[in-house]
């Protein structure tokens, strides 16, 4: 069973927590994280292009010409798609790009981002912070003697209220709770940060789902 070595604020090893194998121990399902990763994006575009219809456009009322006699093609508005100030034709409207996937596959994906930090040793595990934090420099410190350079997503449950308030300065890291955390906050940051408590949350939360995989497979 894989292990994942625990981290005072020091930066200094002070233990580990257990990692099933089920989780951490097979090869990365790519497909999964693809599924669940697209279905994220999509949620996030916001869809506001818009166009103008001919019946949105202003004036167009009045037949521009006789329909007879002046030999120009007949015309009945002068808003047509056809003519300069018109209308737009199967042009963009507001519209909602979001779907859903089954929490089933979303979960699944959770794992194999977190599989494949860890496989890149960027999938750290701290301590519990209790301590009171009163400046945004400390908690750089402790970050720093992580070695922790880049974008960090973290999820601390377990640590003292005041971590939220020193670490939102920080540019390029973001707290997120564990129960919330998905793939796409995984897998766009270089580095993840889980407390010890928030760790246990994780494997939690992915580990019913990916047994039940498992067994399917097997049969």
């Amino acid at each position: 069973m894989a292990k994942l070595a625990i981290y005072n604020k020091e930066g200094q090893e002070s233990g580990s927590i257990e990692l099933p194998d089920e989780i951490f121990g097979s090869h990365v399902n790519q497909d999964v994280i693809h599924q669940a990763v697209v279905m994220y994006q999509a949620s996030l575009r916001q869809g506001n292009a818009s166009t103008k219809t001919r019946a949105d456009r202003n004036g167009g009322g009045k037949k521009p010409f006789r329909q007879k006699g002046t030999g120009r093609a007949r015309a009945g508005s002068s808003r047509s798609p056809l003519w300069k100030g018109g209308g737009i034709v199967f042009g963009p409207h507001p519209r909602d790009f979001g779907y859903s996937v089954p929490k089933k596959v979303r979960l699944l994906a959770l794992a194999e981002s977190l599989k494949v930090r860890h496989k890149e040793s960027r999938l750290l595990c701290i301590e519990d912070l209790t301590a009171e934090l009163s400046k945004t420099k400390e908690f750089a410190a402790i970050l720093s003697n992580l070695k922790m350079d880049g974008k960090i997503v973290a999820a601390l449950e377990g640590s003292n209220d005041t971590v939220r308030r020193v670490s939102r300065n920080i540019r390029s890291f973001d707290l997120v709770r564990s129960q919330d955390m998905n793939a796409l906050d995984v897998l766009k940051h270089k580095f993840v940060l889980v407390s010890k408590t928030a760790m246990t949350d994780l494997i939690q939360r992915v580990k019913g789902e990916t047994q039940a995989t498992a067994k399917q497979e097997a049969a």
